[in-house]
């Protein structure tokens, strides 16, 4: 119950902050709404999709793309609080130590969210249309929950370890490059053979999947499956670097 309780308290601190500094959001969102007007307004007319069947197609990878800027942030805000001795005091304090890294997680989780909220909300301008009721809706929401968290405790690993601030979040660049190699701005059968090959067995491919079909209203089929495997995989992998990182760090 303390550790939880420390939690909580260090998490407002951390969205206090985002909410004092509301640029952070913004630059998260901004990124992902560029590439929604570049593809669907500039590339997208090569496409013979229309410019809002397009946008349809294509928000679920830009969602990726936004969780993948947002986490970022967390490498960033992470290691600012650790070259700032902040978790030193934390230490010298009576507080859980996990919940040092769970108050970043939560405050990612939160802010992430809300940077998803805007981009959908700008798709929606922009031609965006679902078919799907209320529980498809849940299950994006669980599904892109559930990939930011993984992300974010991935996020930690440079937070932890990084030597400079660019170091800290230059880690994301991969993550925000990987859609371009799935399904999320083409359909994989368009790609020559290895690339075809690498987009149909990359995570971010499942999770388009499978967040399209569900935003289409459609049947999700063993998409699904294969990315939440993905998902687990990457947050228990993720979680047990970051854990020990945290350890090797403050001793």
């Amino acid at each position: 119950m303390t550790a939880i309780a420390d939690t909580a308290i260090l998490t407002g601190r951390s969205l206090r902050h985002i909410t004092r500094s509301p640029d952070t959001i913004i630059t998260t969102a901004l990124m992902p709404i560029a590439f929604l007007l570049l593809f669907v307004y500039v590339l997208g007319g090569a496409i013979d999709a229309g410019a809002d069947r397009y946008a349809t197609y294509l928000l679920p990878g830009i969602l990726v793309i936004t969780i993948a800027s947002s986490v970022s942030y967390t490498a960033f805000r992470l290691f600012v609080d650790l070259q700032g001795g902040i978790f030193e005091r934390f230490h010298s304090m009576p507080v859980a130590r996990p919940a040092v890294l769970w108050a970043h997680v939560l405050t990612s989780l939160v802010a992430t969210l809300v940077s998803l909220g805007v981009v959908v909300l700008a798709a929606l301008a922009m031609g965006f249309r679902s078919s799907a009721g209320l529980g498809a809706w849940l299950a994006t929401a669980g599904i892109l929950a559930f990939l930011t968290l993984a992300l974010t405790w991935l996020a930690i690993l440079p937070g932890l370890t990084a030597t400079t601030v660019e170091g800290a979040s230059a880690f994301a660049y991969p993550l925000i490059l990987l859609p371009f190699v799935s399904s999320a701005f083409v359909p994989t059968e368009t790609m020559p053979g290895p690339v075809r090959w690498f987009a149909e067995n990359q995570p971010v491919t499942a999770v388009v999947d499978s967040v399209r079909a569900l935003l289409a209203g459609e049947p999700v089929g063993a998409d699904l499956a294969v990315a939440l495997a993905w998902i687990a995989g990457i947050l228990v992998v993720a979680y047990a670097l970051a854990k020990a990182a945290y350890r090797r760090r403050i001793g």
